[in-house]
């Protein structure tokens, strides 16, 4: 860059004479651009735009029908049967230890907390897999790349096997119930642990269910749905819709209008991100990731 000539005229004074003379003094000035000198020991900065990394890894392609990924294996299979053995003993404990005392009052309002409690730790577990991590994130990775991909396929959930959709669940309630099992003989203990563990268990399938049309379901699921017992397909599409961060909760759905009216995940988000600095997922503008694809004709047909 360059600055053009200027030319001032400047008044000076002769040392000899006292009359002023007048002189004209040229200026101009260049600028030229210059490498600042650097020594090994100084630190240099270059600004540079740095895109952030995607936090959340999705599938670009959807499952297709006989998709191993949604069949069950023989490992499924035994995770989940170990996991309901745990708890059917529990229950069974439960209900002897209460006819042996005479007293069932006191598991049946365990088994009723239990179940309470169940819905909420569904909407707890659902809300962080949704929002933080991605499918690299340690231990609970492929949890949650199945469900931040479920929003964009939500209908998969419906065609994932039995043993398959459960066998996490199952294998976490196993290990959890069954010290349970072997150490207390109180009735009051297992009902609490065994409803609390089975309806966490199956709170996948009743996810599945709340996906389900209800020409499909089993007229049972249709009415415990109806009556508020299951998370309801109506309630929970409201889950699926923008702006994707309410109604969270897949047992029975009895804590969603307390959590969302309260606000209360936005307030663990706002306790996360000014302590951890993470934002959630929930707090970007929704992109494909979160619209859902409808199931092609060919999907539909083959069954």
């Amino acid at each position: 860059m360059s600055i053009l000539p200027q030319h001032n005229h400047c008044l000076t004074r002769s040392p000899a004479h006292n009359p002023w003379h007048r002189k004209r003094i040229i200026c101009s000035a260049t600028t030229t651009p210059t490498k600042p000198k650097s020594s090994p020991n100084q630190l240099t900065f270059e600004p540079k735009f740095v895109t952030p990394p995607n936090l959340v890894t999705s599938m670009s392609t959807p499952p297709v029908l006989n998709d191993p990924s949604l069949q069950s294996t023989w490992s499924h299979r035994t995770w989940v049967a170990t996991g309901c053995t745990t708890v059917l003993v529990s229950l069974a404990k439960a209900i002897a230890g209460a006819g042996h005392s005479h007293m069932w009052l006191e598991p049946m309002l365990a088994g009723y907390i239990g179940y309470i409690l169940a819905d909420l730790g569904s909407g707890v577990y659902h809300w962080g897999i949704d929002n933080y991590g991605d499918g690299s994130t340690p231990i609970f990775g492929n949890q949650i790349e199945a469900f931040q991909g479920h929003h964009k396929w939500p209908w998969t959930i419906t065609r994932r096997q039995f043993a398959n959709n459960l066998h996490a669940l199952a294998r976490a309630v196993a290990f959890f119930v069954l010290p349970v099992d072997l150490v207390c003989n109180d009735p009051t203990v297992n009902a609490f642990a065994g409803v609390l563990a089975g309806c966490i268990m199956f709170s996948q399938q009743f996810h599945a269910w709340a996906h389900g049309t209800k020409s499909k379901l089993p007229p049972i699921v249709v009415a415990l749905q109806d009556v508020g017992l299951l998370v309801s397909r109506s309630q929970h599409g409201a889950h699926h819709r923008q702006p994707y961060n309410n109604n969270y909760c897949i047992v029975s759905g009895v804590w969603n209008e307390f959590l969302d009216k309260n606000k209360v995940f936005e307030a663990l988000e706002m306790a996360l991100y000014f302590k951890l600095g993470v934002r959630p997922r929930s707090w970007s503008e929704p992109t494909t990731d979160w619209t859902e694809e409808t199931e092609t004709a060919s999907q539909v047909a083959v069954q």
